[in-house]
């Protein structure tokens, strides 16, 4: 039988190691640390001095409030903090840091030496101390009010860990990240960093609009703030503001999304879902949404303390969170028109502030609830001036909309429960005519009026700035798929019993969560019945989804909503369903349109939701300015 181990403390060096292996990753984790104590302490400027990547050097400066010579030893201590001193100041937690564990376990795994001086002292203290020898020794040193801290040889006692480190360019890449995510967290502070003794960053304090705008430039791009959507919208305790990149500026990687929850840079999956939802629709396959956000809630409601590196949060009501996040973004994206495109916002400006379902009162089926709308506006929707031809067609004009594609789109609606009812309007009178639809009093609409059609696929207008270019079967697809959207919710969801009802097999929580959320689903034409604790009979499924696995698809949702609160499976597998439907019934390419036909299209583009892509995300127009022409044939040179 084996003898049974005794149990004894960990030695404080050890266990600052283990702690420093929660804590200290790689050069990057350390200069999160020691930025976060500098902004933490009221520092206006901080410098960053880098060598190698930040595994030979570390070293940041501040102006903040510097720390007393009494306090310094404590300070690398573990659990020794000036942040919090109760569990409300917990309940509460204002600042970046609040464990104190970081100087700690950053000096059992490099060389520290931290000097400070405060403004009522009359000279600066200095503390160093060793990876394996934890005595601290204190001295005098001279230095300007605030703290500068220098970490040498990150690692050069434990080599197993070193070996991990990659090439001094991956660790100053991820280093360089971090001290932009804190440079957008907090404008009113100056960032300066070298790396090897040149200059690579350089902010200064950013107080107006203009100025922050700036900055976000320097981090992101500039082609980031010309195809971004301010925001600044204020609810429920709530307030978000600041730029979400339309579709057009997506990006193969998730590596230009900053999201803020009152100051402090978080990678959460309910933001990421919220977003993701919002953006369902608009992105092409496999593209990622860029965004620079800030969230700013009561910080009761949250809770920091979830996570050792803090990337983490928890809100107390998670759901009102989420709806309020998707409500402001779908509405901000779906709003956005041609017009919006043509004149690249620079800085935050207000949006109108949005209320009941548009601001996200909705429930886990945002969308539906989302896409109602009074009478008044569904009416006007659909006498809106549309290009869509008689069932006879126009003959020799070549109209696109002819008897064949009106009966395609139009049976699939009908079996629906009389979804497209009304959504076909009659062509307008110029566009039946020929004539060409003049602007009102001298005005060049934002798409301008059409010039020509190129190879049957393509719409060439003129515009203000230039030429525009449209692809006109994805522009019609667009429009057709918004209208369907915005009748399907006029005319609700009508169900489709089963013949034979399917047993689903659940957990007791997974059964308690469909009783919870019963009439929600039985707005969308869903009928469930629970059999037992572990138990529910689908007796009922939407009749446009009649083709969906039920079961498969009533387990994702409840898993959707125990998760987060909310699910948009359903919404997505009736969206893809119309999108279908617009598709077939749009306009196909190698169609000749006649002129007031191409204008009529570019009106409705003007007017509709989200018409700068098609149902799959793909662009559909683009500017071509007169400076960009002129740079084609070498003009002005």
């Amino acid at each position: 039988m084996t003898e049974a181990a005794r149990i004894e403390l960990l030695s404080p060096r050890l266990a600052n190691q283990i702690a420093a292996g929660e804590v200290v990753e790689r050069p990057a984790s350390v200069i999160k640390e020691l930025l976060e104590n500098s902004l933490d302490s009221g520092a206006r400027r901080i410098d960053v001095e880098v060598e190698q990547g930040g595994v030979k050097l570390l070293k940041v400066r501040d102006d903040g409030s510097g720390i007393r010579s009494e306090d310094l030893p404590l300070a690398l201590a573990r659990h020794a903090t000036s942040k919090i001193r109760d569990l409300e100041d917990l309940e509460r937690v204002m600042s970046l840091g609040f464990r104190g564990e970081a100087l700690a376990s950053i000096s059992s795994v490099a060389r520290l030496v931290l000097t400070s001086r405060t403004a009522d002292a009359s000279e600066a203290w200095q503390v160093e101390t060793e990876g394996r020898d934890m005595a601290p020794r204190v001295q005098p040193a001279a230095h300007p009010v605030g703290t500068s801290v220098e970490v040498r040889d990150l690692f050069f006692n434990t080599p197993a860990r070193r070996k991990f480190l990659k090439s001094e360019k991956t660790e100053f890449d991820h280093l360089q990240e971090v001290i932009r995510r804190l440079a957008l967290a907090r404008f009113d502070v100056a960032f300066h960093l070298r790396h090897n003794g040149k200059s690579v960053l350089s902010l200064h304090e950013a107080h107006d609009e203009s100025m922050r705008a700036r900055r976000v430039g320097v981090i992101c791009g500039p082609g980031f703030l010309e195809q971004a959507l301010p925001v600044e919208v204020e609810r429920s305790g709530l307030r978000l503001w600041g730029w979400v990149g339309l579709p057009t500026f997506s990006r193969s990687q998730a590596d230009m999304q900053y999201f803020f929850v009152n100051g402090r840079a978080v990678r959460d999956k309910l933001v990421a879902h919220a977003v993701r939802q919002a953006y369902r629709d608009v992105l092409f396959n496999g593209r990622h949404p860029t965004f620079v956000l800030f969230l700013e809630v009561d910080p009761a409601v949250v809770d920091v303390n979830v996570h050792p590196t803090k990337h983490e949060v928890r809100f107390r009501d998670g759901r009102m969170v989420h709806d309020f996040l998707y409500g402001t973004l779908h509405r901000g994206l779906a709003e956005v028109r041609p017009q919006d495109q043509l004149a690249a916002p620079v800085a935050v400006t207000p949006m109108a502030r949005p209320s009941g379902a548009v601001a996200g009162e909705f429930g886990p089926q945002g969308e539906i609830a989302l896409a109602a709308r009074p009478a008044s506006v569904q009416q006007e929707v659909f006498q809106s001036r549309s290009y869509l031809g008689t069932a006879s067609g126009t003959g020799g004009n070549g109209n696109y909309s002819g008897s064949v594609e009106r009966r395609a789109a139009a049976v699939p609606l009908a079996e629906a429960g009389g979804v497209y009812r009304a959504f076909f309007a009659p062509l307008p009178e110029a566009a039946s005519t020929g004539a060409t639809l003049p602007a009102e009093e001298g005005e060049i609409p934002p798409l301008g009026f059409a010039l020509a059609q190129l190879k049957g696929i393509y719409i060439l207008a003129e515009n203000a700035h230039g030429l525009v270019l449209v692809d006109m079967h994805a522009a019609h697809e667009r429009i057709m798929y918004e209208r369907l959207k915005v009748a399907m919710a006029s005319e609700g969801l009508s169900g489709q019993p089963l013949l034979v009802p399917e047993a689903l097999a659940l957990s007791q929580r997974e059964a308690d969560c469909a009783e919870e959320h019963a009439q929600w689903f039985s707005r969308l034409g869903f009928e469930l019945q629970r059999l037992g604790p572990e138990t529910l009979a689908i007796r009922q499924i939407p009749a446009l989804l009649k083709q969906a696995e039920a079961n498969r698809l009533v387990a994702d949702v409840l898993a959707d909503l125990m998760e987060y609160g909310t699910s948009d499976r359903i919404q997505a597998h009736l969206n893809e369903l119309l999108g279908t439907m617009a598709c077939h019934g749009a306009v196909r390419a190698n169609r000749r349109l006649a002129i007031a036909e191409m204008n009529a299209l570019l009106r409705d583009m003007e007017t509709t939701e989200r018409s700068g892509q098609c149902n799959h995300g793909r662009p559909t127009w683009t500017q071509l300015g007169v400076d960009e022409l002129d740079k084609l044939f070498l003009r002005g040179r």
